[in-house]
């Protein structure tokens, strides 16, 4: 996964005891001063000029901002700011010693690590005790800037202690403004998979995670304690999610009729990571009650839900015949069909696995009931596609449709169905296609279940590996 980092721009408030008055009698500096200033020993110029190095920061723009970090890392700044971390008697320069920090590890891994040499992260962590609640978010966002750059500096911090001092945050008396923020760390703890973090590190975060999620109608921060769950389930740790009581909570929060994007999304990529793996992490999901909100989600306006729902679905129907029969009873196949019908292209490709994954894991009832949604048609449609991946897994799809039929006497029905939406023409289209795959499914289906009138099999074949030939040319 890529770096999950922000920026900190300058509050709205000034901080502290800092009043507008006095932050007004700053002049502006050039770079030169503001470097002189950090250094000069005199407080109040360090205030000044941390103060006028966090402006040019948070106002720069993202290459600029990148060429200005570099010249405070040349110019051998960070250390200084580190040690102005340490000023407890003055909060003011804790402050803005921490909001330039958080700047400057927002940018590249080699800029953050300039402010993890300088020795930071044991003075971020000792700072989430301040009373003071701006010195508290700020050292909490430059946490979880260095936990976005990576597994390393994720576990870095971890053995550093951030995580007791970061969750005794979380209690009833934190501002929102913070728990947000400290969340959005929690999350930048979790981000990384590859390799994932310690079993130690997920077993203290979760229950907070939980928490967080179980008690809270914040949308930002439901947002970030839902992305963190996700993060989890893309490693090694989908049966303690499950086992940490979290499914029945996402499917209640999806339930709402003005649910926030940012609480779908992870919410149901949590979903689909969890129907992903064993039956009985699968069947958390239907005891929770996902079938109905699947359906509901295959209608909604935006197509990367609607994808991802299609893809929990194609989990689901994956399983055995109880769990294909949860998607029937549930009415998830009318939307499902729906989209393989009239959706985005890639909303498609997701249907189509759902609806092949029925037909073979179904049983004859199930999987000749899908042609009472129009599935034939819809499927004969997707022959069309370019995509050969997409074709092979329509044409397996029809052929366990067609075997199903077969075997409760319904071929002929079924085959006519084929016919009149094209099916049966476009079969016969790729008895002459590049792919040899597309070409031997195609002629099996149409030997098993239609008459052959037009192409041997040595006709066909050989006009196959003509037309590869000419097109490899």
């Amino acid at each position: 996964m890529s770096s999950l980092k922000k920026e900190s721009l300058l509050p709205v408030i000034i901080p502290i005891q800092m009043d507008r008055a006095r932050a007004a009698t700053f002049p502006k500096m050039s770079f030169r001063n503001i470097i002189k200033g950090i250094k000069s020993g005199d407080e109040i110029k360090e205030i000044a000029s941390t103060y006028a190095a966090c402006r040019i920061l948070s106002r720069e723009c993202h290459d600029s901002l990148k060429t200005t970090i570099d010249k405070l890392i040349k110019a051998k700044v960070v250390p200084k700011l580190v040690k102005f971390l340490s000023r407890a008697s003055n909060p003011d320069l804790q402050c803005k010693a921490a909001w330039a920090l958080t700047n400057i590890a927002s940018g590249t891994s080699y800029q953050t690590k300039a402010v993890v040499n300088a020795g930071a992260v044991a003075e971020f962590i000792s700072l989430l005790d301040s009373p003071h609640p701006f010195v508290v978010e700020q050292a909490v966002m430059a946490l979880g800037n260095i936990a976005g750059d990576g597994p390393k500096l994720r576990d870095h911090l971890v053995d550093q202690g951030i995580i007791k001092p970061l969750l005794n945050l979380i209690k009833p008396d934190t501002s929102p403004t913070i728990l947000r923020t400290v969340t959005w760390t929690l999350s930048g703890l979790c981000y990384d998979t590859n390799p994932p973090p310690s079993v130690a590190t997920v077993r203290q975060l979760l229950p907070a995670l939980v928490h967080l999620i179980h008690n809270n109608n914040d949308e930002e921060i439901l947002a970030e304690a839902c992305s963190a769950i996700s993060y989890l389930t893309y490693g090694p740790y989908i049966q303690e999610v499950v086992d940490a009581g979290i499914v029945s909570r996402l499917v209640t929060l999806l339930e709402g009729n003005e649910v926030a994007m940012g609480v779908i999304s992870p919410a149901l990529r949590t979903m689909r990571n969890i129907s992903s793996e064993s039956d009985s992490q699968t069947e958390s999901l239907l005891n929770a009650g996902a079938c109905p909100l699947l359906a509901k989600m295959l209608q909604h306006f935006s197509l990367d839900i609607i994808k991802e729902a299609a893809w929990t679905v194609s989990n689901i129907a994956a399983g055995n015949s109880v769990h294909i029969e949860a998607l029937f009873t549930n009415n998830v196949i009318r939307p499902l069909v729906d989209v393989l019908s009239k959706g985005d292209f890639n909303c498609k490709k997701e249907a189509v696995w759902a609806i092949t994954n029925i037909s073979k894991g179904g049983n004859v009832e199930q999987i000749t009931s899908l042609c009472k949604f129009g599935t034939i048609a819809s499927l004969c449609s997707l022959l069309k596609a370019e995509e050969d991946e997409i074709v092979l897994v329509g044409l397996d799809g029809l052929a366990n449709i067609l075997a199903a039929a077969k075997r409760i006497a319904q071929l002929e029905k079924v085959t006519l169905l084929v016919e009149e939406c094209g099916g049966l023409n476009r079969l016969e289209d790729f008895l002459i296609h590049h792919n040899v795959e597309i070409y031997h499914k195609s002629l099996a289906i149409v030997e098993q279940y239609f008459s052959m009138n037009d192409y041997s099999d040595e006709e066909t074949y050989a006009l196959s590996t003509s037309e590869n030939h000419e097109r490899a040319n």
